[in-house]
């Protein structure tokens, strides 16, 4: 399947989750498409490029190992997408990289995160918590940041700054789960 053509099949996926993951199965069985769809889901086209985000986080659902195969790539489009749609399953993305790099059971798979991959997760975490973005991206942020912090140090100071100024102008949601990271970090 070319580019063009993974495109085109991107058009018939709605946002249920029967056919999201009807096409993340799609995908999984020919995994070699994985970069396409990540370079997909950056190109900012709207509503393409959201469903190839969709797909992605359906594919991290189901099975990590498929984003760690094509990593690089899925960690150097975080700055290019522009579209909260697509916004929003990356963060998922990446909270679900780092929860599971810091997973108590230790793998050596659990290692696949470098330093790099890690420093441009905190910055794309940071980017969309102080961002004009929706409540998803924002929490999932803070749970990426929350765990980060136990290995980058000065994170957990900055989450916690952030968190008290933006406290009273967030939407109910962001302060239930501003509270809970606060709470988390008022411990340590």
């Amino acid at each position: 399947m070319t580019k063009d053509e993974l495109s085109k099949a991107l058009n018939y996926v709605n946002a249920s989750r029967v056919d999201r993951t009807k096409m993340a199965k799609k995908i999984e069985a020919q995994p070699h498409l994985i970069p396409l769809l990540i370079e997909i889901s950056t190109e900012n086209n709207d509503p393409v490029s959201c469903k190839a985000s969709w797909v992605l986080e359906s594919i991290a659902n189901q099975d990590l190992s498929y984003i760690y195969h094509y990593l690089d790539p899925f960690i150097n489009s975080l700055s290019k997408l522009k579209l909260e749609s697509s916004i929003r399953p990356a963060s998922k993305i990446c909270q679900l990289l780092i929860q599971h790099h810091f997973s108590k059971k230790l793998t050596s798979s659990n290692q696949i995160l470098q330093k790099n991959h890690l420093n441009t997760i905190s910055e794309s975490a940071f980017d969309w918590l102080i961002g004009d973005h929706k409540v998803a991206p924002k929490a999932y942020s803070m749970t990426t940041l929350l765990l980060l912090g136990r290995k980058i140090e000065w994170i957990h100071s900055e989450l916690q700054l952030i968190l008290k100024q933006n406290y009273e102008s967030g939407s109910a949601a962001y302060k239930a789960r501003a509270r809970k990271t606060l709470k988390i970090l008022e411990k340590k």
